[in-house]
């Protein structure tokens, strides 16, 4: 696999990494944190006719909005069965394929951007999907308040924003308080899937998730793992594997 990196899939991203204070990963309560370090900048681009019509029709039946208490996700689906939570979908491709190609499962997604928000909703609608719900928000809010501990079956980060420059790596999200939120949120047996096609991202993400208190590595070899059909291979990244890039996937498993 080549180390030549390529650039992340446009309009993907990730929500605010917070910077905790001093605190137990198993004390039960919410992560506290004191300010934000961002892992994303807030780029809202103009609204499309159709990513507006479709914010305007089916916000209302898809759209889920930030509340400072947890969800009833039975009730927000209307039926009880594994919950697949990705944050920073994008334009929601991937996202609404995966949710058409696994009925028995439900869907969230959380994204701050709103183009693609509404380009998400509009793919689901067409698709007829009633196993998929999104927010508009910063997903570190949206876990801490929104989410219950241990509600969620997986939890999916692809291609976030790689903060490549040294300087910018306390913006990645992938920070051991923000594995330890996740954590908590998985139940016992779920898994923490992230993939990114910058090496030096997946060698963080290894290191950071190697040393994470209740975490398994699903890798054979104790790094990363084969794509899994379940998650789509995009056109952007059919189109780095002709070029020789490489994309890592690292499936981590909660087991305490």
């Amino acid at each position: 696999m080549s180390n030549t990196p390529v650039q992340p899939e446009s309009g993907q991203s990730e929500s605010a990494q917070p910077e905790p204070q001093q605190t137990s990963a198993d004390s039960g309560q919410n992560v506290p944190y004191m300010r934000k370090i961002r892992s994303f900048v807030l780029r809202e681009g103009r609204l499309t006719k159709g990513q507006q019509n479709a914010l305007d029709n089916h916000w209302p039946v898809l759209g889920l909005n930030y509340q400072s208490s947890s969800l009833d996700l039975a009730t927000v689906f209307g039926r009880s069965a594994p919950v697949v939570l990705e944050i920073g979908f994008g334009m929601g491709k991937s996202l609404v394929e995966m949710a058409k190609n696994a009925p028995d499962k439900d869907f969230i997604g959380i994204e701050v951007h709103k183009p693609g928000v509404g380009a998400c909703l509009g793919d689901a609608a067409a698709a007829g999907l009633s196993n998929l719900r999104l927010f508009e928000h910063d997903a570190v809010e949206v876990l801490n308040d929104s989410i219950a501990d241990e509600s969620l079956d997986t939890v999916q980060l692809f291609f976030p924003d790689p903060w490549h420059k040294k300087r910018h790596h306390k913006r990645r999200i992938v920070q051991p308080e923000f594995v330890q939120l996740l954590r908590k949120k998985l139940k016992i047996g779920g898994v923490f899937h992230m993939a990114t096609d910058w090496q030096n991202y997946a060698e963080h993400m290894l290191e950071v998730m190697q040393a994470a208190p209740g975490f398994q590595n699903e890798s054979a070899s104790a790094d990363y793992v084969e794509r899994p059909a379940h998650r789509p291979l995009t056109k952007f990244e059919q189109r780095g594997q002709r070029l020789g890039h490489g994309v890592w996937d690292l499936m981590f498993k909660r087991i305490s």
